[in-house]
Protein backbone atom coordinates (compact mmCIF):
# COMPACT_ATOMS: atom_id res chain seq x y z
CA UNK A 1 0.00 0.00 0.00
CA UNK A 2 1.65 3.24 -1.13
CA UNK A 3 -0.69 5.54 0.80
CA UNK A 4 -2.27 4.17 4.01
CA UNK A 5 -5.06 6.77 3.82
CA UNK A 6 -6.30 5.44 0.45
CA UNK A 7 -8.64 2.46 0.66
CA UNK A 8 -7.61 0.28 -2.32
CA UNK A 9 -4.20 -0.54 -3.74
CA UNK A 10 -3.82 -0.04 -7.49
CA UNK A 11 -5.18 -3.08 -9.34
CA UNK A 12 -7.00 -4.51 -6.31
CA UNK A 13 -10.26 -6.37 -6.89
CA UNK A 14 -12.97 -4.39 -5.04
CA UNK A 15 -15.30 -7.39 -4.66
CA UNK A 16 -12.56 -9.59 -3.19
CA UNK A 17 -11.51 -6.78 -0.87
CA UNK A 18 -15.10 -6.36 0.34
CA UNK A 19 -15.31 -10.07 1.19
CA UNK A 20 -12.02 -9.89 3.03
CA UNK A 21 -13.08 -6.84 5.01
CA UNK A 22 -16.44 -8.36 5.96
CA UNK A 23 -14.69 -11.39 7.45
CA UNK A 24 -12.29 -9.11 9.32
CA UNK A 25 -15.19 -6.97 10.61
CA UNK A 26 -17.11 -10.03 11.80
CA UNK A 27 -14.02 -11.31 13.61
CA UNK A 28 -13.40 -7.97 15.28
CA UNK A 29 -16.99 -7.51 16.47
CA UNK A 30 -17.03 -11.11 17.75
CA UNK A 31 -13.65 -11.42 19.49
CA UNK A 32 -11.97 -8.01 19.28
CA UNK A 33 -8.98 -8.97 17.13
CA UNK A 34 -8.09 -7.22 13.88
CA UNK A 35 -6.89 -9.10 10.83
CA UNK A 36 -3.50 -8.11 9.48
CA UNK A 37 -4.94 -7.05 6.12
CA UNK A 38 -7.02 -4.25 7.66
CA UNK A 39 -5.38 -0.83 7.18
CA UNK A 40 -3.86 0.55 10.40
CA UNK A 41 -5.98 3.72 10.21
CA UNK A 42 -9.12 1.56 10.05
CA UNK A 43 -7.94 -0.89 12.73
CA UNK A 44 -7.21 2.00 15.11
CA UNK A 45 -10.60 3.52 14.33
CA UNK A 46 -12.40 0.22 14.99
CA UNK A 47 -10.69 0.00 18.38
CA UNK A 48 -11.65 3.59 19.26
CA UNK A 49 -15.22 2.87 18.16
CA UNK A 50 -15.43 -0.20 20.38
CA UNK A 51 -13.97 1.69 23.37
CA UNK A 52 -16.61 4.40 22.86
CA UNK A 53 -19.33 1.77 23.12
CA UNK A 54 -20.43 1.94 19.48
CA UNK A 55 -22.22 -1.17 18.22
CA UNK A 56 -22.22 -2.43 14.62
CA UNK A 57 -26.01 -2.12 14.48
CA UNK A 58 -26.09 1.52 15.56
CA UNK A 59 -28.05 4.30 13.88
CA UNK A 60 -27.06 7.95 13.71
CA UNK A 61 -28.97 10.22 16.07
CA UNK A 62 -30.41 13.47 14.69
CA UNK A 63 -29.46 16.19 17.16
CA UNK A 64 -30.43 19.37 15.31
CA UNK A 65 -33.66 19.93 13.41
CA UNK A 66 -35.60 22.76 11.80
CA UNK A 67 -34.90 26.17 13.34
CA UNK A 68 -32.11 24.93 15.63
CA UNK A 69 -30.27 23.48 12.65
CA UNK A 70 -30.81 26.60 10.59
CA UNK A 71 -29.55 28.98 13.26
CA UNK A 72 -26.53 26.82 14.04
CA UNK A 73 -25.56 26.52 10.37
CA UNK A 74 -25.98 30.25 9.84
CA UNK A 75 -23.48 31.00 12.62
CA UNK A 76 -20.98 28.30 11.68
CA UNK A 77 -17.75 29.52 9.99
CA UNK A 78 -18.10 26.98 7.18
CA UNK A 79 -21.34 28.65 6.06
CA UNK A 80 -19.15 31.35 4.54
CA UNK A 81 -17.51 28.89 2.12
CA UNK A 82 -20.54 26.81 1.19
CA UNK A 83 -20.99 28.62 -2.16
CA UNK A 84 -17.42 27.63 -3.07
CA UNK A 85 -17.91 24.05 -1.85
CA UNK A 86 -21.07 23.71 -3.91
CA UNK A 87 -19.35 25.15 -6.98
CA UNK A 88 -16.43 22.73 -6.75
CA UNK A 89 -18.08 19.57 -5.41
CA UNK A 90 -21.66 19.94 -6.58
CA UNK A 91 -21.16 18.92 -10.23
CA UNK A 92 -18.95 15.99 -9.22
CA UNK A 93 -21.59 14.76 -6.77
CA UNK A 94 -24.48 15.20 -9.21
CA UNK A 95 -22.73 13.63 -12.20
CA UNK A 96 -21.42 10.66 -10.24
CA UNK A 97 -24.62 10.09 -8.25
CA UNK A 98 -22.69 10.94 -5.07
CA UNK A 99 -23.37 13.19 -2.09
CA UNK A 100 -21.36 16.10 -0.78
CA UNK A 101 -21.54 16.53 2.98
CA UNK A 102 -20.10 19.02 5.44
CA UNK A 103 -19.78 18.31 9.15
CA UNK A 104 -18.67 20.38 12.13
CA UNK A 105 -15.73 19.56 14.41
CA UNK A 106 -17.95 17.19 16.41
CA UNK A 107 -18.89 15.13 13.37
CA UNK A 108 -22.40 16.59 13.17
CA UNK A 109 -23.63 16.85 9.57
CA UNK A 110 -24.58 20.39 8.63
CA UNK A 111 -25.18 20.05 4.88
CA UNK A 112 -25.89 16.94 2.79
CA UNK A 113 -26.51 17.63 -0.89
CA UNK A 114 -26.25 15.83 -4.21
CA UNK A 115 -28.01 13.29 -6.40
CA UNK A 116 -31.70 12.96 -5.32
CA UNK A 117 -31.84 9.15 -5.53
CA UNK A 118 -28.62 8.84 -3.55
CA UNK A 119 -29.96 11.23 -0.93
CA UNK A 120 -33.08 9.10 -0.51
CA UNK A 121 -30.90 6.02 0.05
CA UNK A 122 -28.76 7.92 2.55
CA UNK A 123 -31.86 9.09 4.43
CA UNK A 124 -32.53 5.48 5.43
CA UNK A 125 -29.34 5.43 7.54
CA UNK A 126 -29.85 9.00 8.87
CA UNK A 127 -27.04 10.46 6.80
CA UNK A 128 -28.93 13.73 6.94
CA UNK A 129 -28.31 17.29 8.14
CA UNK A 130 -28.35 17.52 11.92
CA UNK A 131 -27.32 13.89 12.47
CA UNK A 132 -24.21 13.12 14.50
CA UNK A 133 -21.67 11.01 12.59
CA UNK A 134 -18.76 11.42 14.98
CA UNK A 135 -16.58 8.34 15.24
CA UNK A 136 -17.55 8.08 18.93
CA UNK A 137 -21.22 7.92 17.90
CA UNK A 138 -21.24 5.95 14.60
CA UNK A 139 -17.87 4.27 14.50
CA UNK A 140 -15.52 4.38 11.53
CA UNK A 141 -16.75 6.64 8.71
CA UNK A 142 -14.92 9.22 6.60
CA UNK A 143 -16.25 12.51 8.04
CA UNK A 144 -16.24 11.23 11.62
CA UNK A 145 -12.79 9.69 11.38
CA UNK A 146 -11.37 12.70 9.52
CA UNK A 147 -12.24 14.99 12.43
CA UNK A 148 -11.15 12.37 14.98
CA UNK A 149 -7.62 12.05 13.54
CA UNK A 150 -7.49 15.48 11.83
CA UNK A 151 -6.40 13.90 8.54
CA UNK A 152 -7.95 13.30 5.14
CA UNK A 153 -9.12 9.70 4.97
CA UNK A 154 -10.98 7.33 2.69
CA UNK A 155 -13.28 4.61 4.07
CA UNK A 156 -14.32 1.76 1.81
CA UNK A 157 -17.29 -0.57 2.18
CA UNK A 158 -16.90 -2.95 5.17
CA UNK A 159 -14.22 -0.71 6.67
CA UNK A 160 -17.21 1.19 8.07
CA UNK A 161 -17.92 0.10 11.61
CA UNK A 162 -21.72 0.26 11.37
CA UNK A 163 -23.14 -2.55 9.26
CA UNK A 164 -25.78 -0.48 7.50
CA UNK A 165 -23.10 1.93 6.22
CA UNK A 166 -20.98 -0.79 4.63
CA UNK A 167 -22.53 -0.54 1.14
CA UNK A 168 -21.05 2.97 0.93
CA UNK A 169 -17.61 4.44 0.26
CA UNK A 170 -16.59 7.93 1.30
CA UNK A 171 -13.63 10.30 1.44
CA UNK A 172 -13.31 13.30 3.74
CA UNK A 173 -10.79 16.00 4.58
CA UNK A 174 -10.68 18.34 7.59
CA UNK A 175 -10.99 22.13 7.28
CA UNK A 176 -9.20 24.49 9.66
CA UNK A 177 -9.46 28.14 10.58
CA UNK A 178 -6.55 29.61 8.59
CA UNK A 179 -5.79 32.17 11.30
CA UNK A 180 -5.84 29.98 14.40
CA UNK A 181 -5.46 26.45 13.02
CA UNK A 182 -8.60 25.39 14.90
CA UNK A 183 -10.46 22.43 13.39
CA UNK A 184 -13.78 23.66 11.97
CA UNK A 185 -15.13 20.43 10.49
CA UNK A 186 -14.71 18.31 7.39
CA UNK A 187 -15.80 18.06 3.76
CA UNK A 188 -16.97 14.66 2.57
CA UNK A 189 -17.90 12.93 -0.67
CA UNK A 190 -20.05 9.81 -0.23
CA UNK A 191 -21.24 7.27 -2.79
CA UNK A 192 -20.53 3.83 -4.16
CA UNK A 193 -17.43 1.72 -4.76
CA UNK A 194 -16.29 3.97 -7.61
CA UNK A 195 -15.10 6.45 -4.98
CA UNK A 196 -12.49 3.93 -3.77
CA UNK A 197 -9.83 5.64 -5.87
CA UNK A 198 -6.94 7.94 -4.92
CA UNK A 199 -8.49 10.68 -7.05
CA UNK A 200 -11.52 11.07 -4.77
CA UNK A 201 -9.32 11.56 -1.72
CA UNK A 202 -7.10 14.04 -3.56
CA UNK A 203 -10.17 15.87 -4.83
CA UNK A 204 -11.74 16.38 -1.40
CA UNK A 205 -8.37 17.45 0.01
CA UNK A 206 -8.04 20.06 -2.72
CA UNK A 207 -11.52 21.44 -2.02
CA UNK A 208 -10.74 21.61 1.71
CA UNK A 209 -7.57 23.62 0.98
CA UNK A 210 -9.55 25.92 -1.32
CA UNK A 211 -12.10 26.45 1.46
CA UNK A 212 -9.32 27.39 3.88
CA UNK A 213 -7.88 29.84 1.35
CA UNK A 214 -11.31 31.39 0.90
CA UNK A 215 -11.71 31.77 4.67
CA UNK A 216 -8.34 33.51 4.81
CA UNK A 217 -9.44 35.98 2.14
CA UNK A 218 -12.77 36.77 3.76
CA UNK A 219 -12.48 39.64 6.18
CA UNK A 220 -13.19 38.36 9.70
CA UNK A 221 -16.21 39.81 11.39
CA UNK A 222 -14.93 42.63 13.57
CA UNK A 223 -16.50 43.88 16.75
CA UNK A 224 -17.52 47.50 16.88
CA UNK A 225 -14.79 49.80 18.13
CA UNK A 226 -16.76 50.60 21.29
CA UNK A 227 -17.56 46.97 22.16
CA UNK A 228 -16.07 45.78 25.46
CA UNK A 229 -14.99 42.21 26.19
CA UNK A 230 -15.67 40.83 29.66
CA UNK A 231 -14.11 37.58 30.94
CA UNK A 232 -15.74 36.25 34.10
CA UNK A 233 -15.63 32.46 33.74
CA UNK A 234 -13.33 30.55 36.05
CA UNK A 235 -11.95 33.67 37.74
CA UNK A 236 -12.89 35.49 40.94
CA UNK A 237 -11.84 38.84 39.50
CA UNK A 238 -13.16 39.56 36.03
CA UNK A 239 -11.08 41.11 33.30
CA UNK A 240 -12.45 43.86 31.07
CA UNK A 241 -10.96 44.82 27.73
CA UNK A 242 -12.24 48.32 26.94
CA UNK A 243 -10.89 50.80 24.43
CA UNK A 244 -7.58 48.97 24.22
CA UNK A 245 -7.24 48.94 28.03
CA UNK A 246 -7.10 45.68 29.98
CA UNK A 247 -8.69 46.25 33.39
CA UNK A 248 -8.64 43.75 36.22
CA UNK A 249 -11.67 44.37 38.39
CA UNK A 250 -12.21 43.84 42.09
CA UNK A 251 -14.64 41.10 43.07
CA UNK A 252 -17.48 43.54 43.75
CA UNK A 253 -16.87 45.47 40.55
CA UNK A 254 -16.71 42.15 38.69
CA UNK A 255 -20.16 41.27 40.02
CA UNK A 256 -21.56 44.65 39.00
CA UNK A 257 -20.15 44.40 35.46
CA UNK A 258 -21.44 40.84 34.99
CA UNK A 259 -24.94 41.90 36.02
CA UNK A 260 -25.01 45.11 33.99
CA UNK A 261 -23.70 43.25 30.93
CA UNK A 262 -26.70 40.92 31.21
CA UNK A 263 -29.08 43.87 31.53
CA UNK A 264 -28.18 46.43 28.85
CA UNK A 265 -31.49 48.15 29.59
CA UNK A 266 -30.13 48.93 33.05
CA UNK A 267 -30.94 48.13 36.68
CA UNK A 268 -32.29 50.42 39.36
CA UNK A 269 -30.39 50.94 42.57
CA UNK A 270 -32.84 48.73 44.46
CA UNK A 271 -32.50 45.95 41.86
CA UNK A 272 -28.71 46.07 42.06
CA UNK A 273 -28.82 46.10 45.84
CA UNK A 274 -30.93 42.93 45.93
CA UNK A 275 -28.79 41.29 43.27
CA UNK A 276 -25.48 41.98 45.00
CA UNK A 277 -26.06 41.71 48.75
CA UNK A 278 -27.51 38.91 50.87
CA UNK A 279 -27.41 41.18 53.91
CA UNK A 280 -30.55 43.32 53.82
CA UNK A 281 -28.93 45.84 56.18
CA UNK A 282 -26.56 47.05 53.44
CA UNK A 283 -27.62 50.59 52.56
CA UNK A 284 -27.91 52.28 49.17
CA UNK A 285 -25.04 54.54 50.25
CA UNK A 286 -22.68 51.54 50.22
CA UNK A 287 -23.76 50.62 46.68
CA UNK A 288 -23.43 54.20 45.44
CA UNK A 289 -19.88 54.34 46.80
CA UNK A 290 -18.97 51.14 44.89
CA UNK A 291 -20.49 52.51 41.70
CA UNK A 292 -18.62 55.81 42.10
CA UNK A 293 -15.32 53.92 42.40
CA UNK A 294 -16.20 51.80 39.36
CA UNK A 295 -17.07 54.91 37.36
CA UNK A 296 -13.62 56.38 38.07
CA UNK A 297 -11.98 53.11 36.89
CA UNK A 298 -13.99 52.90 33.67
CA UNK A 299 -13.64 56.54 32.77
CA UNK A 300 -16.13 59.35 32.20
CA UNK A 301 -19.43 58.68 30.49
CA UNK A 302 -19.19 54.86 30.47
CA UNK A 303 -21.42 54.10 33.47
CA UNK A 304 -24.75 55.90 33.39
CA UNK A 305 -27.33 56.10 36.17
CA UNK A 306 -31.13 56.18 36.57
CA UNK A 307 -31.07 53.31 35.85
CA UNK A 308 -27.49 52.12 36.18
CA UNK A 309 -26.32 50.91 32.80
CA UNK A 310 -23.24 50.61 30.59
CA UNK A 311 -23.07 52.96 27.63
CA UNK A 312 -21.02 50.56 25.48
CA UNK A 313 -21.93 47.11 24.16
CA UNK A 314 -20.35 44.27 26.15
CA UNK A 315 -19.47 40.83 24.79
CA UNK A 316 -19.02 38.52 27.76
CA UNK A 317 -17.72 34.96 27.82
CA UNK A 318 -20.87 34.07 29.78
CA UNK A 319 -23.09 35.24 26.91
CA UNK A 320 -20.98 33.32 24.37
CA UNK A 321 -21.54 30.03 26.24
CA UNK A 322 -25.26 30.78 26.59
CA UNK A 323 -25.65 31.49 22.86
CA UNK A 324 -23.85 28.34 21.84
CA UNK A 325 -25.92 26.23 24.21
CA UNK A 326 -29.12 27.78 22.86
CA UNK A 327 -27.99 26.91 19.30
CA UNK A 328 -27.27 23.30 20.27
CA UNK A 329 -23.53 23.75 19.77
CA UNK A 330 -22.60 21.76 22.87
CA UNK A 331 -18.95 21.17 22.04
CA UNK A 332 -18.41 24.83 21.18
CA UNK A 333 -20.13 25.85 24.42
CA UNK A 334 -17.90 23.49 26.39
CA UNK A 335 -14.81 24.87 24.64
CA UNK A 336 -15.75 28.42 25.65
CA UNK A 337 -16.52 27.46 29.27
CA UNK A 338 -13.46 28.29 31.35
CA UNK A 339 -15.11 27.50 34.65
CA UNK A 340 -17.95 28.71 36.88
CA UNK A 341 -19.02 32.36 36.77
CA UNK A 342 -17.00 34.28 39.41
CA UNK A 343 -16.68 31.12 41.53
CA UNK A 344 -15.94 32.96 44.78
CA UNK A 345 -18.89 35.35 44.52
CA UNK A 346 -21.70 35.15 47.07
CA UNK A 347 -23.86 37.77 45.36
CA UNK A 348 -27.33 36.17 45.03
CA UNK A 349 -27.85 37.01 41.35
CA UNK A 350 -24.32 35.90 40.40
CA UNK A 351 -24.75 32.64 42.32
CA UNK A 352 -28.00 31.98 40.43
CA UNK A 353 -26.32 32.71 37.10
CA UNK A 354 -23.38 30.47 38.00
CA UNK A 355 -25.71 27.62 38.91
CA UNK A 356 -27.96 28.05 35.85
CA UNK A 357 -25.09 28.17 33.36
CA UNK A 358 -23.18 25.27 34.91
CA UNK A 359 -26.25 23.06 35.24
CA UNK A 360 -27.36 23.86 31.69
CA UNK A 361 -24.00 22.93 30.21
CA UNK A 362 -23.52 19.76 32.23
CA UNK A 363 -27.05 18.59 31.34
CA UNK A 364 -26.28 19.19 27.67
CA UNK A 365 -23.03 17.22 27.98
CA UNK A 366 -24.82 14.28 29.62
CA UNK A 367 -27.46 14.27 26.86
CA UNK A 368 -24.75 14.67 24.17
CA UNK A 369 -22.90 11.50 25.32
CA UNK A 370 -19.59 12.51 23.75
CA UNK A 371 -16.85 10.68 25.71
CA UNK A 372 -14.23 13.37 25.07
CA UNK A 373 -16.47 16.20 26.25
CA UNK A 374 -17.63 14.25 29.30
CA UNK A 375 -14.05 13.33 30.21
CA UNK A 376 -12.91 16.95 29.89
CA UNK A 377 -15.63 18.06 32.32
CA UNK A 378 -15.03 15.15 34.70
CA UNK A 379 -11.33 15.93 34.98
CA UNK A 380 -11.80 19.68 35.40
CA UNK A 381 -11.75 21.07 38.96
CA UNK A 382 -15.48 21.78 38.84
CA UNK A 383 -16.35 18.28 37.58
CA UNK A 384 -14.09 15.94 39.49
CA UNK A 385 -16.80 15.19 42.09
CA UNK A 386 -19.78 15.41 39.71
CA UNK A 387 -21.24 11.93 40.08
CA UNK A 388 -23.82 12.39 37.31
CA UNK A 389 -21.09 13.29 34.81
CA UNK A 390 -19.00 10.31 35.91
CA UNK A 391 -22.02 8.03 35.54
CA UNK A 392 -22.58 9.30 31.99
CA UNK A 393 -18.88 8.87 31.22
CA UNK A 394 -18.93 5.31 32.53
CA UNK A 395 -21.65 4.45 30.02
CA UNK A 396 -19.74 5.66 26.95
CA UNK A 397 -16.17 5.08 28.19
CA UNK A 398 -16.28 2.22 30.72
CA UNK A 399 -12.55 2.05 31.48
CA UNK A 400 -11.19 0.73 34.76
CA UNK A 401 -10.13 4.21 35.87
CA UNK A 402 -13.58 5.67 35.19
CA UNK A 403 -15.34 2.82 37.00
CA UNK A 404 -13.00 3.14 39.99
CA UNK A 405 -13.62 6.86 40.30
CA UNK A 406 -17.39 6.39 39.97
CA UNK A 407 -17.45 3.65 42.62
CA UNK A 408 -15.57 5.93 45.01
CA UNK A 409 -17.94 8.86 44.40
CA UNK A 410 -21.01 6.67 44.87
CA UNK A 411 -19.62 5.23 48.10
CA UNK A 412 -19.06 8.80 49.30
CA UNK A 413 -22.71 9.60 48.61
CA UNK A 414 -23.84 6.53 50.52
CA UNK A 415 -21.49 7.06 53.47
CA UNK A 416 -22.81 8.38 56.81
CA UNK A 417 -22.01 12.02 57.66
CA UNK A 418 -18.50 12.58 58.95
CA UNK A 419 -17.08 9.37 57.44
CA UNK A 420 -14.23 9.94 55.02
CA UNK A 421 -13.03 7.25 52.63
CA UNK A 422 -9.49 7.48 51.21
CA UNK A 423 -9.43 8.96 47.72
CA UNK A 424 -8.79 6.47 44.87
CA UNK A 425 -5.25 6.33 43.59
Amino acid sequence: MTDPWVALEPGADPAARVRELRRAHETFTAVGTVAQRVRPVVADSWRRSARAGVGPDGTARVELTDGDLGSYRAEHPLARVMPLVRELMGPFAADGEHLLAVCDAQGRLLWVEGHPATRRRADSMNFVPGARWAESAMGTNAPGTAVAVDRAVQVFAAEHFASRVQPWTCAAAPVHDPRTGRLLGALDITGGDRLAHPHSLGFVQAVARAAESQLALLAPAEAAADTWELAALGRDEAQLLAGGRKIRLSRRHSEILVLLARHPEGLTGDELLCALYEDESVTPVTLRAELARLRRILGPGLLASRPYRLTAAVESDVAIVERRLAAGAVAEAAAAYRGPVLPGSQAPAVARLRRTLGDGLRSALIAHRDPDLLAAWAHAPWGEDDVDIWRALAVVQPTAAVRTRLEWLESELAAPPGWARPAPR
